[in-house]
């Protein structure tokens, strides 16, 4: 067993190296590169010099937190319900079966739901409600991008609640408590790692989003995803590119920072 233990700490170390550690050391120093040849903090300084970087920056974490925060509103609910139902693998596959779809096809099948005459404005309009315009608007985008992170909110959360026993809950009724305080004083604290676990796995990857930027929103949402994937296909400046990329990895590690602080 421990030779085993080890072969596995080495495999886990020789994929860390790999594809977390190296990728980023080449970031770093393509950073570093000018376009001219030369070595030096150029492209750091345009950054932190520039206000429209600084506003990409902003944009970044206000529609992550956003797309956190409704993934959360929505997810928690999901998670409690599919927690205490009796058909959870089936409610939990049908949470996970969007998750095999690739982005680029459900970003595109949104675009028809969304559409003028999509399926979502006829429905609307057999109802009397009128058409929306949400195709091409930033609501849109957070609509989207909510629906395609929200299993990744659910999946922790309900994962911490599985691990509350029943019997806490029972003797929380034997006490006295109602449906409130239990909730209030046992299963929210005791489900916060899962919360905490789901924020960052929203959080995280909604910074750098920029597929639906560009298909959903209609460039009307501009983040630092969006500015990479221009500095790496358009301007063919790699350098301030990987600058972008590294400064965001920062935000990444501080944003996991701060959501383990609070863990005991």
């Amino acid at each position: 067993m421990k030779k085993q233990s080890k072969l596995f700490q080495y495999i886990y170390v020789l994929w860390l190296i790999l594809f977390v550690i190296i990728p980023i050391v080449v970031l770093v120093i393509q950073s570093l590169h000018q376009m001219d040849g030369q070595w030096s903090l150029a492209h750091y300084k345009v950054f932190f010099t520039s206000g429209m970087y600084w506003q990409l920056m902003i944009n970044s974490v206000i529609y992550a937190s956003l797309i956190t925060g409704l993934t959360l509103l929505l997810g928690y609910p999901m998670a409690l319900f599919l927690s205490q139902t009796k058909h959870k693998q089936l409610w939990l596959m049908l949470v996970i079966l969007p998750t095999w779809i690739n982005l680029l096809l459900k970003a595109y099948a949104f675009m028809g739901i969304l559409a003028k005459d999509g399926i979502l404005n006829q429905t609307l309009s057999i109802v009397g409600l009128g058409p929306l315009s949400l195709l091409f608007t930033s609501t849109g985008f957070v609509l989207v991008a909510s629906y395609v992170e929200l299993p990744f909110m659910i999946m922790p959360i309900f994962t911490a609640m599985e691990s509350i026993h029943d019997e806490w809950l029972q003797a929380s009724r034997d006490l006295g408590a109602t449906k409130w305080q239990t909730f209030r004083y046992v299963i929210w604290p005791l489900s916060l790692s899962g919360v905490k676990s789901g924020v960052q796995a929203v959080f995280i990857p909604a910074l750098s989003l920029f597929m639906l930027t560009r298909l959903i929103s209609g460039n009307r949402v501009m983040t630092l995803g969006t500015a990479i994937e221009q500095h790496f296909l358009v301007t063919q400046n790699w350098g301030m590119g990987a600058t972008i990329g590294v400064i965001l990895i920062t935000m990444m590690v501080v944003m996991m920072w701060l959501t383990r602080k609070g863990r005991k």
